[in-house]
């Protein structure tokens, strides 16, 4: 038997909704999911788990019936679903009545469950979220019940907010493989069990790869149980982090044309964070704005200072406010890099007021 499990989809979610980007984030969400469900079809994968958080919030009618119209072009794979802390399944939810396609399964409990897929011989462990925060650790007592099936809890938490788990505990109760959820990094933490991670990456804390986890389980006669499972990156697009050394010869059109460089070659398709370091000429004023224009640009970061010669500022202003500064600074404290930080933030701020 394989599978695919994926978990925090959030289909309804606007990521990077305050930037000018031509980029409809929220339907490439749509159209990543759409092609995990192409996917499973081509392979004629056998399961679709899917661990929580499918939509960012409680899901519109139309919105269910969409998503079910796509599981029921699935000819052979069978899907499991459960609701976690967004799109939990509150009193008026259209989870409750909403009539799924006969390969489709919800729990809808909000304790323990299963579903016992014949044609698989497999049973899926799990329930739902019916509140948004679950500060009871429930998996951590989860067991199965029939040995000779495949068994798998589908799992949804990890934080003392949304259910705690005993990750040891509960690679040990018995389950064939554990299929998490709500935390948006993917993570394999034992043979047999992991988090998916979020399908496309939802904020800028997401860093690298996204996708899914592939696995396949075999069980013989003895009881004896092989699995394998390995993640898959799948993401349209996925954050990245470049830091830039700044040095005395960086100036602002240097600068531009090496991180301009620099975003070409890792993937224009992606979305960055740029941290600017180091040590600048004194006269050189970056301007950071100008980063934006480089393409998907998150933020930028500037912890970039002057590169002082404070000796020399000292012998020059002796007798004015530039130089009672310097010569405070440097007695008040033992601590050097303290002393280092106060003498850049402090002469910057006098030098400027000096300007004016």
């Amino acid at each position: 038997m394989d599978f695919i499990h994926i978990a925090d989809v959030h289909l309804g979610a606007i990521p990077e909704s305050d930037t000018a980007w031509p980029i409809e984030r929220d339907k490439e969400i749509y159209d990543t999911f759409f092609r995990v469900i192409k996917t499973c079809e081509e392979k004629q994968i056998d399961l679709l788990l899917i661990a929580g958080d499918l939509f960012h919030r409680q899901p519109l009618l139309r919105e269910l019936k969409e998503i079910n119209y796509m599981f029921g072009k699935l000819t052979h794979t069978k899907v499991v679903i459960m609701a976690g802390n967004h799109d939990y399944i509150a009193m008026r939810s259209n989870y409750l009545d909403f009539k799924w396609n006969d390969n489709t399964y919800l729990f809808t409990n909000k304790d323990m469950d299963s579903i016992f897929l014949e044609e698989l011989n497999t049973e899926v462990y799990g329930f739902s979220y019916r509140t948004r925060d679950i500060y009871e650790a429930k998996y951590d007592h989860a067991f199965c019940t029939v040995e000779e099936r495949i068994n798998i809890l589908l799992a949804h938490g990890g934080d003392e907010r949304n259910i705690p788990i005993n990750y040891k505990q509960v690679a040990n109760a018995g389950f064939d493989y554990v299929a998490l959820g709500h935390i948006h990094k993917p993570e394999i933490l034992a043979s047999n069990m992991a988090y998916s991670g979020s399908l496309e990456p939802l904020d800028k804390t997401e860093l690298g790869d996204h996708g899914y986890i592939y696995g396949t389980i075999e069980k013989d006669d003895n009881l004896k149980t092989n699995v394998t499972i390995e993640f898959i990156p799948f993401s349209k697009r996925i954050y990245k982090k470049i830091a830039y050394p700044v040095t005395k010869e960086t100036t602002n059109y240097s600068m531009m044309e090496e991180l301009g460089e620099m975003v070409h070659e890792m993937g224009e398709e992606n979305m960055y964070q740029i941290v600017l370091e180091g040590r600048r000429d004194p006269e050189i004023i970056l301007d950071t704005r100008s980063l934006y224009a480089l393409g998907n640009i998150v933020e930028v970061e500037d912890l970039v200072l002057p590169d002082y010669d404070f000796d020399k500022l000292y012998a020059e202003n002796k007798g004015n406010l530039i130089g009672a500064y310097i010569s405070r600074i440097r007695t008040e404290s033992d601590n050097e890099e303290l002393i280092e930080k106060a003498l850049y933030y402090g002469i910057e701020a006098l030098l400027n007021t000096k300007e004016r």
